[in-house]
């Protein structure tokens, strides 16, 4: 029997905690100064100390409206409101493969050995609108996938973007992912397309947006878990969006101190983090965020905690190795990446994205498994581990 297609309506966001936490001091790239070359250069220092030194970072002044944004989490809670013999329809063929665009069910790392407590993070991933992927979704998803392809894909309405950057932008590529690889090139004293040539929205890539579910542990729970629902890890590619989420989870490792510090839902902005990628492609200059997802405060740990993520990636013929002719990279010594270093074959975006993705899919994943979490990738790359496995709340 079809599943009945619900009215979207509107997404409630819950209250955001009244607790006092040890909320990080990240630095905010406003995207109103991008449209002069002085502005260019004083968010291009900006941007350089989020990378090297803060981990996340917020964006302002984007030009994608609460309204379309909130639209987005509307349709992902739905599809999550569906049965879970529905979901289960979506997994990808090749799962234990790294292959991920659809549905990723929950259960997959146990958390806890002793009591068995299992992971609850279920993922829905969809892939770009390029002519590579097929789109093949549940009704709710389906029925609204123009909207989620203007909400995704580029579609830069001015031509001579890098000559006049006097572009009309409507969506997460033109308005946000471009803008932040001019200002890296630009920080690195690059030629201002370095970057933007090899994240073209036209080839292909492993690009993806993301509907991500947290579903609530009891206290209890949470305590045998050590308040901590997802270790501390770095992502696959060169810059993570995250959406404003109120359910106050997401930790970043500063990475002078090596702090854990939560991070701030910041209205009407982007918290963005840096990727395996990029610090590549930079030679480890860009350092990959460190991050975690860990029980929510007391007032809030009642609820799911739901995520709306945009996942951007190198395209997938792209060779990983580091960039050349950046005066920055050199005057500093970031000249070869670990793959260099090691005289290993520097891996394509494609092969370094499958290798982590299925590293991921392990079966027989549980936590402690220190075999598993310091695995060796790809010649060159071993996996770290970041934390204790225990929050203090």
């Amino acid at each position: 029997m079809p599943v009945p297609i619900p009215q979207l309506g509107s997404y409630n966001f819950v209250p955001e905690t009244k607790e006092n936490l040890d909320w990080a001091d990240l630095t905010t790239i406003d995207l109103s100064l991008y449209g002069t070359p002085e502005g260019r250069q004083q968010l291009a220092q900006t941007l350089l100390k989020a990378v090297r030194e803060d981990g996340f970072f917020y964006v302002k002044n984007f030009n994608i409206s609460e309204e379309r944004v909130n639209r987005q989490y509307s349709i992902g809670q739905h599809f999550y409101e569906l049965p879970l013999e529905e979901k289960l329809k979506h997994v990808p063929e090749g799962w234990a493969e790294g292959k991920f665009n659809g549905y990723v069910p929950a259960g997959r790392r146990v958390l806890d050995p002793v009591s068995g407590i299992r992971d609850r993070v279920e993922i829905y991933n969809i892939p770009k609108f390029d002519g590579f992927f097929e789109h093949n979704h549940p009704a709710i998803v389906q029925d609204n996938l123009d909207e989620i392809e203007e909400f995704s894909k580029v579609a830069c309405l001015c031509i001579g973007f890098l000559e006049t950057l006097n572009v009309q932008y409507q969506d997460l590529h033109s308005e946000i992912l471009d803008p932040l690889h001019v200002l890296l090139a630009i920080a690195l004293e690059l030629p201002e397309d370095t970057f933007t040539n090899i994240h073209k929205y036209e080839r292909k890539s492993e690009d993806h947006l993301r509907y991500m579910k947290y579903s609530k542990y009891t206290p209890e729970e949470n305590r045998k878990i050590g308040n901590l629902w997802i270790v501390g890890h770095t992502d696959i590619g060169s810059w993570t969006l995250l959406f404003r989420q109120p359910v106050a989870a997401l930790q970043v490792q500063n990475h002078k101190t090596g702090e854990w510090k939560y991070v701030k839902p910041v209205d009407a902005t982007l918290t963005v983090n840096t990727c395996n990628a990029l610090s590549f492609l930079t030679g480890g200059y860009v350092l990959s965020t460190i991050h975690r997802l860990t029980s929510p405060p007391k007032d809030q740990e009642h609820v799911d905690r739901l995520g709306l993520l945009y996942f951007s990636r190198p395209n997938n013929d792209v060779r990983l190795n580091t960039v050349k002719g950046s005066p920055v990279l050199e005057c500093e010594g970031f000249a070869q990446n670990v793959f260099e270093e090691g005289g290993h074959p520097v891996p394509t975006m494609e092969q370094w994205t499958f290798a982590k993705q299925k590293w991921q899919r392990t079966p027989k994943n549980i936590r402690g498994d220190l075999e598993l979490e310091t695995a060796e990738i790809l010649p060159g790359f071993r996996e770290k581990i970041y934390d204790d496995y225990k929050v203090a709340v």
